[in-house]
């Protein structure tokens, strides 16, 4: 009988300063997830003295440090790493995360499950608990994405350096993770979520959010959108007590495309849909008050505005009106569906 092996797992760290969390950081991979990993490589970005000594008084035997001459940012910090490593399996952590369970064997689980699946991550502290539940699970337990998000992530190594890792031209971060997703859905594969996996994410305190981060966002959000120009599409969706298994081929296709460009789908219905199909697929109650809060959603960010509206039976006249009005407003597109046929 033959037995099944445990792929291989190395951990790369890229930090940048913030040496109380990255020392955190560090102990806590060590003390949950060192039985299932090699080797754990630190990549400092050219951090400053008290971050320097830090890490090089640490005597972790997995633990391997580099001293970047430079700063490079994230991107390419994990990039080095990555190329320093033979594993079957990366696991990237910011920083600024803390592990609390091993949940790689959930992980790994998920990528014997579904061998079209790139790269997967646990879920952090700002998801809705609640909320995943109405997530459809894909084979491995794990919910479909399609925006890569590189606060915590298990890849496969050789996918990661065959797809050049992170592009070097979103410098110093922002933007290179979602960029990388985008690449990744483009050539077939796929992204997800483990809802049981889970871990803490502080958020902005390892790569920095100095008076310079609101420029850097905004230049690598117009270059991912100048390549990606279909992730501007949020489509608004209304219709009655309809669910996911109402909609005809051709819708389910349709928002099927949306989603996997990087677009958003907000699904306004009478009552909470039982099972929603991913990640950027919404749902809300389908009232004046939220179509409103979507109609005037972002305002200095053109790429979070409804860029169109969809419509199917069963939605009342007065939102029907103020809906018309809005597209006529904003010169948008709009589509009326039937249940089980074709766009009308």
């Amino acid at each position: 009988m033959s037995t099944l092996v445990a792929p291989s797992i190395d951990v790369i760290i890229p930090v940048y300063n913030a040496p109380v969390l990255t020392k955190r950081c560090i102990a806590s991979a060590v003390t949950y997830l060192g039985q299932s990993i090699r080797t754990i490589y630190i990549q400092d970005d050219a951090s400053g003295a008290e971050t320097y000594a830090m890490l090089d008084n640490l005597s972790y035997q997995q633990l391997h440090v580099y001293h970047a001459p430079e700063n490079q940012g994230f991107g390419k910090s994990v990039n080095d790493a990555a190329a320093r490593s033979d594993a079957d399996f990366v696991l990237v952590l910011n920083s600024d995360t803390e592990v609390h369970e091993n949940f790689l064997p959930l992980l790994c689980e998920a990528f014997a499950a579904d061998r079209e699946l790139a790269v997967i991550s646990p879920v952090h502290d700002n998801f809705a608990r609640s909320e995943l539940n109405r997530y459809q699970q894909r084979p491995g337990g794990y919910i479909a994405t399609y925006r890569f998000q590189g606060y915590a992530f298990l890849i496969r190594r050789d996918l990661f350096v065959a797809m050049g890792g992170f592009d070097a031209q979103y410098g110093r971060g922002y933007f290179e993770d979602t960029d990388l997703g985008r690449r990744l859905v483009q050539q077939g594969w796929r992204m997800g979520v483990h809802p049981d996996a889970t871990i803490n994410h502080a958020g902005g305190a390892s790569f920095g959010r100095d008076r310079s981060y609101q420029l850097l966002a905004m230049r690598n959000r117009a270059l991912y959108l100048s390549r990606y120009p279909e992730a501007r599409r949020n489509i608004l969706l209304v219709s009655g007590p309809y669910s996911l298994a109402d909609l005809s081929a051709r819708l389910a296709d349709s928002i099927e495309q949306v989603l996997s460009q990087g677009g958003r789908v907000h699904w306004l219905t009478p009552l909470p849909l039982p099972r929603l199909s991913c990640l950027e697929m919404c749902n809300k109650p389908a009232s004046i008050r939220m179509t409103i809060e979507l109609m005037v959603r972002g305002f200095s960010r053109p790429d979070k505005r409804i860029s169109a509206v969809w419509i199917l039976p069963g939605v009342p006249v007065f939102l029907r009106i103020l809906l018309a009005l809005f597209v006529r407003v904003r010169k948008l597109e709009m589509r009326k569906w039937e249940v089980g046929s074709e766009a009308v």
